[in-house]
């Protein structure tokens, strides 16, 4: 049965975010940072990805949903609307319809899929935005996790 989920990792342990992709039976996560790469321990691309294989659960990184450095900054500002105006102009892009178009047929084809972005609250994450547009296409429904704060 084919399922969408997201998950932000802010303020989250990885062990904490397994467990949490683990009992939603995530069986692919989908790294939808632009740059895969994390100060917080678990969370690089390398680091996350081996994690994640060691509990039988894959990793793909799409590189081309992750938000543009004007986009983060304006987040970082507080000002999303600045955020998702910037973002809706980045998915026009080839390359962003390009993995939102994998990502379809990822989900499509029936396996229980995970958006992971740094942002813990899924209002102000670009990640709600690419949730939305795969529902539209294949008419899963969405769930938000959360991992425990640490």
């Amino acid at each position: 049965m084919s399922a969408l989920f997201t998950i932000g990792y802010e303020q989250a342990t990885a062990t904490s975010v397994l467990e949490e992709l683990r009992r939603a039976g995530v069986g692919l996560v989908v790294d939808t940072r632009a740059v895969a790469a994390s100060r917080r321990p678990g969370f690089s691309k390398r680091q996350l990805a081996a994690g994640l294989d060691d509990n039988g659960i894959g990793y793909l990184h799409l590189r081309a949903l992750g938000t543009p450095k004007e986009g983060r900054l304006a987040a970082r500002a507080g000002h999303f609307d600045d955020l998702f105006r910037i973002y809706e102009a980045h998915l026009a892009t080839p390359e962003a319809r390009a993995e939102l178009a994998e990502l379809v047929g990822i989900v499509g084809s029936g396996r229980r899929v995970c958006l992971l972005c740094y942002e813990r609250d899924v209002a102000h994450c670009h990640r709600r935005r690419i949730a939305e547009f795969v529902c539209e296409q294949v008419g899963v429904k969405v769930a938000h996790l959360a991992a425990p704060l640490f």
